[in-house]
């Protein structure tokens, strides 16, 4: 992980934030996070919420935390007229499929995840 403190406060609770997250407590004490961005569909012609990032404290995983950040989240996006939540799971995480799986999420095999990072994005970019 490269991202510090100072980038996280800047993108999260600067002038212009990247991104909202929901912190989860138990017993009064952090137990996780959700962090998420709004995204746009121009099939849907509408907004939704982007989940990067779900985290639940490893000694607290199995007591709903992470269920009750989803909830949440589905809650702003319900609120907010959003017609769908999406996030990436990673293919070897069964554990964490089944729980999405549980709650009704579709794993979408259709769609690749394509990067561009590091020289080859920077190539790139010199060629506009």
């Amino acid at each position: 992980m490269i991202a510090t403190e100072a980038d996280l406060l800047r993108d999260g609770w600067g002038p212009a934030p990247r991104f909202t997250a929901l912190i989860a407590a138990y017993d009064d004490a952090p137990a996780g996070f959700a962090l998420y961005f709004t995204s746009y569909s121009t099939w849907l012609g509408h907004h939704g919420i982007r989940l990067e990032d779900l985290y639940v404290t490893p000694t607290l995983r199995g007591r709903g935390i992470g269920k009750a950040l989803l909830a949440k989240l589905a809650r702003i996006a319900i609120d907010e007229g959003c017609p769908r939540l999406e996030w990436d799971v990673l293919d070897w995480n069964e554990s964490a499929i089944a729980v999405y799986h549980s709650i009704g999420a579709i794993l979408q095999t259709e769609w690749r995840i394509m990067r561009l990072a590091g020289e080859p994005l920077h190539a790139l970019a010199v060629q506009s």
